[in-house]
């Protein structure tokens, strides 16, 4: 079973620092996945610092979300 993240941070690049409940830190890149008008909202610098941890995973105001699988298997040991 996959961690849950229990604390985000946002930082530049468009990169989110993650603690997950297992004591691991990993890295983000959501840079892929800002297209469109949806996630184009992340390109705007105070809007991303928005971040929240909800649920298993990460959100923002609006709803955009990261799915808690691809939150911790695609992001990096820090």
């Amino acid at each position: 079973m996959r961690p849950a993240a229990t604390k985000v941070i946002p930082l530049d690049d468009r990169k989110l620092r993650v603690v997950f409940d297992n004591g691991e830190v990993r890295l983000f890149d959501v840079a892929p996945l800002i297209k469109g008008s949806w996630f184009g909202e992340l390109q705007d610098d105070e809007y991303f610092s928005q971040v929240r941890i909800s649920g298993l995973s990460v959100q923002w105001p609006d709803g955009q979300d990261i799915c808690p699988d691809d939150l911790y298997y695609l992001s990096v040991p820090i």
